[in-house]
């Protein structure tokens, strides 16, 4: 009767483990989503210094295969193919325990420390777009790089679900503020580099280029950040946490919902000094996958 009795609990405690596996993404294909990206859900993420994550930093095995994780993204360049996921794994965690959001520029690499910053170049039409990488993949034999939904689409590569890319790391951050040195190229022209300027460069636009960088530029030096702490499904969470950092920080914080999720976020701020004062201190108390981002959801 006892031998029985374990039998059936190991016979059940497979089946919960079995049932909870396969009920992991609620989708067993990738789809895409039903309503494209808004305006500000296709600005380019904010190149900025972060501290690498805890999570999804060491080498790893998938399928048998070892993969080795980068120390550093420093002058790293790569070019292949691209492609992108979305509403299948919409709202469950990344791998440094972010939770994905086909709507931000993220991104998914099988070597980068997490996070790295990569400027991403569809070859084909010479768009291009700066993404966050926070995720793995993809473990595709002959893909270099999982782009978000929105990613995909600013690269204007859905219709055909892949493409060439050059994808190149944003490194070189100023040490006091965290922000991208821009080069200056002389004491009147401050022209944007190639890695923080999303203008593609082609013959149509080739008279206007220190316009559209003089542009850039002065966008960059007024954008009002936000941050955004976390991403929950649970709207009371949401509104406690809220509360409690505005009470905390001084700061005004909301809590939009978008896709059955609720961004808590903190801002606007307009003052990048007290930004990376506040990002710093989110991730030394409890909130270690903090980020800035230009606009609220």
């Amino acid at each position: 009767m006892t031998k029985r009795f374990t039998l059936l609990c190991y016979v059940l405690l497979f089946s919960l483990l079995s049932a909870c596996s396969s009920d992991r993404y609620q989708q067993k294909h990738d789809s895409t989503p039903t309503r494209l990206p808004n305006q500000a859900e296709l600005k380019d993420a904010i190149a900025r210094a972060e501290p690498y994550s805890r999570g999804g930093n060491k080498n790893y095995k998938v399928f048998g295969k070892p993969y080795k994780v980068l120390t550093s993204a420093q002058g790293f360049e790569q070019t292949g193919t691209a492609s992108w996921y979305g509403k299948k794994f919409h709202g469950h965690l990344t791998s440094n325990g972010e939770i994905y959001d086909m709507y931000t520029m993220s991104a998914a690499h099988k070597n980068l420390p997490l996070p790295t910053y990569l400027k991403v170049t569809n070859t084909a039409n010479n768009k291009s777009v700066i993404v966050r990488v926070n995720d793995r993949g993809p473990f595709h034999q002959s893909r270099i790089i999982d782009l978000s939904y929105s990613a995909a689409y600013k690269l204007d590569m859905l219709k055909t679900g892949t493409a060439h890319v050059k994808i190149t790391a944003i490194t070189d951050f100023d040490k006091k503020t965290g922000k991208v040195i821009i080069p200056v190229e002389n004491p009147v022209d401050k022209s944007v580099s190639s890695v923080t300027s999303s203008t593609a460069t082609t013959p149509a636009n080739m008279d206007n280029k220190k316009q559209s960088s003089a542009q850039t530029t002065t966008t960059m030096g007024i954008a009002t950040p936000y941050i955004q702490v976390f991403a929950t499904s649970k709207k009371e969470l949401a509104i406690s946490t809220a509360n409690k950092l505005k009470k905390q920080y001084k700061q005004q914080t909301s809590y939009p919902e978008n896709q059955g999720l609720y961004r808590i976020q903190i801002g606007p701020i307009s003052d990048l000094a007290t930004l990376n004062a506040l990002l710093l201190a989110l991730k030394e108390n409890g909130y270690p996958n903090a980020y800035p981002r230009t606009a609220p959801r």
